[in-house]
């Protein structure tokens, strides 16, 4: 893919398309992958799953969502309901090319997938890395102390907490929990059981909901991010052998 792809209030998405291994690549499919909060395209916990996935022989696509990373747009507007929407432009773009469309969606992107998925018949594979669920639950424990429209995010200067942010998570989602049983596709949720971000029992809801329906692993140790090697390792593995089942 070598297009500009716009989300509907016309920012452009920044992304990086990468063909899959031409000696085992399967054409019919794309995997997208989104990233979380305050993330982008970039992080590790994309570009090494897309890797091993690209050497799988799937195409894949990163991207980040509107006022994120290289994307246009204003960070303080980037709310899952509004990435929702991104991801739909990226899908958009995509669809006409492949047969089959595979989402992973890394924390807030989790959620975003979990939205998406729920609306959009043409995500055919869905898998959640560390995925949000219980949304105002993360926006109380993780930012509940700070000022909407004054404070920021980890006490990052370039993340400002907006009470856009704080209103879409705690008011008009408050949770994905209802979501749940609409998702009919292939479901891969991966966690690990020291995140202390987007903590396990978001999985474990899923897991108590849907039982043998979804697929679920839970790295020992791992942290939000499956930063240490070991895990990292473990979570791309796992990912690469549960979509290389659903070809």
């Amino acid at each position: 893919m070598n297009q500009t792809i716009k989300n509907s209030q016309g920012e452009t998405l920044d992304y990086t398309f990468t063909s899959g291994n031409e000696k085992c690549r399967d054409a019919n499919w794309l995997v997208i992958l989104g990233h979380g909060v305050t993330g982008d395209k970039d992080r590790p916990v994309i570009t090494d799953t897309a890797k091993a996935l690209c050497d799988l022989g799937l195409d894949t696509l990163a991207f980040s969502f509107a006022g994120n990373g290289a994307s246009d747009g204003d960070f303080r507007a980037a709310t899952i309901s509004k990435e929702v929407n991104d991801l739909g432009a990226i899908i958009d773009a995509a669809s006409d090319a492949y047969d089959k469309i595979a989402y992973i969606g890394h924390s807030m992107g989790g959620a975003v997938g979990l939205s998406r998925a729920a609306q959009d018949a043409r995500i055919t594979a869905l898998v959640s890395i560390a995925g949000m669920v219980d949304t105002k639950a993360f926006a109380i424990t993780e930012f509940g102390d700070e000022t909407p429209d004054n404070g920021l995010m980890w006490e990052e200067e370039s993340c400002p907490l907006s009470s856009v942010f704080m209103s879409d998570l705690c008011e008009h989602i408050v949770s994905l929990e209802p979501l749940v049983e609409s998702i009919t596709i292939p479901w891969l949720l991966v966690h690990g059981t020291a995140d202390d971000v987007v903590l396990p029992k978001d999985t474990e809801c899923v897991q108590a909901i849907r039982g043998e329906a979804v697929d679920v692993v839970f790295v020992e140790g791992a942290d939000h991010s499956f930063n240490e090697a070991a895990h990292k390792a473990k979570l791309t593995e796992t990912i690469s052998h549960w979509l290389r089942d659903q070809l």
